[in-house]
């Protein structure tokens, strides 16, 4: 229970920060357009491209994070000495030739008995 109570404070001060983040950037974004630093077609692009990296319409965006967690999974599998699928197959795959190594020499040994 008390996770969940954790999880739901997490998501709703990502959503306040989210909410605090948006009305910072308007406030910038119109104080760049009324000292002329920046145009108004400029501003709200960017603001609506902010709002839609925070709200995760942005598959760049998606696609980085995306990356990010794996580089972390298997930073975090490393450190606990867990093996990653394709170092699981590959050791299978050595076991296999080994084992049929073995077996070959056995039948070559057999044979020459």
């Amino acid at each position: 229970m008390e996770r969940d109570n954790l999880l739901q404070q997490l998501l709703l001060r990502g959503l306040g920060t989210s909410s605090m983040v948006a009305e910072r950037l308007r406030h910038v974004t119109q104080s760049w357009v009324t000292s002329g630093r920046l145009d108004p077609n400029q501003a709200t692009a960017l603001v609506d491209d902010v709002m839609r990296a925070l709200r995760g319409d942005n598959p760049e965006l998606e696609k980085q994070a995306g990356r990010t967690v794996e580089r972390n999974v298997e930073s975090f599998l490393q450190d606990v000495g867990l093996a990653r699928q394709k170092e699981v197959d590959e050791l299978r795959g050595r076991i296999d030739r080994l084992e049929q190594a073995l077996r070959a020499r056995r039948e070559a040994e057999d044979s020459n008995d």
